[in-house]
């Protein structure tokens, strides 16, 4: 582990989850390249394999160091190498997460060992995952600071902490809509906006015992730091900081400076990094700007449902006949459906009779069934891709959005129906199809869905989108852009400090 460049160091602790190493990779970055502070990301043994393949295959990241933390998955009535979300039913995401109470030891001995290296200085700061509130007293121990970073954006973690922290939704009238603290009484939320590990709790439930307390703990921080910026999220930001009374620095959104500084919105892009650490693409990167290629610009619609999503297989056949009965062409990332095994292979019975067969006919070019991963960044970058069917996952929107495509919302997991709701009601560049993984959808409303984005009329929703895309690019713009600006500020706070 390479010492500090002027005596200061920062450990960072991501939760175990591809969308939340992905940011604090970014973050890791971001720090490295503004300051002179040396960087070390802890996880478990399997996620730090994975950090560090992306860094070796990415020469902007090969400055920050990784440290594997001790994880006994066995006792914790995990399978062996089980120390991610990725494929795993909501049962055991809770094991993981009250698992990963057992990293706290492994991490005192990191900060031990760095503090040793830096002749008796503990490092300048712990920066923790929101669900990691446990290292504000790992910190508090070594006599340092522990900061929060939440991977999301500032509307979806402010919903999200406030109902676990108040479970407001238990005393809805019937009509279902609710207040939740920190929000203006304008932004009512509905019961349909809760998946129901949250619209269940009770707050002595197991997911209640271990988030409610790690939210507790993480509003003792010395400040939070958020995956978004002022100018994108003003009324997420102002939640925010209502919510937690801390300082909150808006360092995002953490995106491949590739894509986002990219101005070329016809064509394709070979110079995107890759920014999925850990993962198999299902098709080339070439193979998909060919079929872009073939389409008129903002054609193309592309479906995703994420890292660890999925639907049922009725909804999965009633989605690829709205596909085929939009007539327009689509790039699919497909998966089993719900109640299967994730990582298997498809099978026929999930799709409508000759389904793949009438996308594979080359002459009509109308669709591209991708298995495993798909390299999103460069679909959404092409100038022929116009419209993002989305789970709504905080990267995936960030990403879309940072190209001016706007989204279908299909939210089915965490925070995800709340980015939707703040998408569609406050920035208008996302209609929403269905909610939750088991939510019954037709193909007519598959069809009316792309039709009201791809087609004539969403042409102010496009447009909509196309003005997000530049507020993202002027908070990220080196040397002026507000989120660079806000990054520098705590970065003096932590040399202040």
């Amino acid at each position: 582990m390479a010492p500090s460049d002027d005596g200061g160091h920062v450990v960072m602790l991501p939760f175990m989850a591809h969308g939340h190493l992905v940011p604090f990779l970014a973050l890791a970055r971001r720090i490295r390249w503004q300051s002179r502070f040396a960087v070390t990301i802890a996880s478990t043994p399997v996620n730090i394999r994975r950090l560090h393949s992306a860094a070796v295959a990415d020469p902007t990241l090969t400055a920050i160091n990784f440290a594997e933390l001790a994880f006994h998955a066995s006792d914790h009535s995990l399978s062996s190498g089980e120390e991610s979300t990725e494929n795993m039913p909501l049962t055991q995401m809770a094991a993981l997460c009250h698992a990963s109470l057992s990293l706290r030891v492994p991490l005192e001995s990191l900060v031990a060992d760095i503090t040793g290296r830096e002749g008796g200085r503990p490092p300048v700061c712990i920066i923790s995952d929101i669900f990691f509130g446990w290292a504000v007293d790992v910190a508090k121990a070594f006599g340092t600071k522990n900061y929060t970073f939440t991977t999301c954006g500032a509307y979806g973690t402010s919903a999200y902490v406030s109902m676990w922290l108040h479970l407001p939704h238990r005393a809805t009238t019937e009509s279902g809509r609710f207040r939740v603290p920190g929000f203006p009484e304008r932004c009512l939320f509905d019961k349909s906006h809760l998946v129901a590990m949250i619209r269940e709790a009770d707050g002595d439930d197991t997911w209640s015992r271990f988030l409610r307390p790690q939210f507790e703990l993480a509003l003792n921080s010395s400040g939070w730091l958020c995956n978004t910026s002022e100018e994108f999220e003003p009324l997420g930001v102002a939640a925010l900081r209502n919510l937690v009374k801390l300082p909150v620095w808006t360092i995002g959104p953490l995106l491949p400076d590739a894509i986002v500084r990219n101005d070329d919105s016809s064509g394709s892009s070979s110079s995107i990094p890759e920014h999925s650490p850990g993962k198999r693409l299902g098709i080339t990167p070439e193979r998909c700007v060919e079929f872009l290629d073939a389409h008129p610009p903002g054609s193309v619609v592309y479906v995703c449902f994420g890292s660890q999503n999925t639907i049922t297989e009725s909804n999965m056949k009633e989605l690829a006949a709205g596909l085929e009965a939009s007539e327009r062409p689509f790039i699919w990332v497909m998966r089993p459906p719900l109640g299967f095994d994730m990582e298997g292979e498809m099978r026929d019975e999930w799709l409508p009779p000759g389904f793949e067969e009438q996308v594979a006919r080359v002459e009509k070019k109308r669709g591209l069934l991708v298995r495993d991963w798909a390299p999103q960044l460069e679909i959404l970058q092409h100038g022929s891709t116009g419209a993002f069917l989305s789970h709504c996952g905080w990267n995936s929107t960030m990403e879309s959005l940072s190209q001016g495509v706007p989204i279908i919302g299909w939210p089915i997991s965490g925070e995800q129906a709340y980015n939707a709701k703040m998408m569609a009601e406050e920035m208008g560049v996302c209609i929403e199809l269905a909610r939750g993984e088991a939510g019954e959808v037709s193909q007519e409303e598959v069809r009316r869905a792309i039709e009201a984005v791809v087609g004539g009329k969403g042409k102010e929703l496009r447009e909509r989108a196309m003005e997000v895309r530049e507020k993202i690019r002027r908070a990220v713009r080196e040397g002026e852009g507000s989120s660079v600006k806000v990054m520098d500020e705590f970065l003096r706070n932590l040399v202040m400090s």
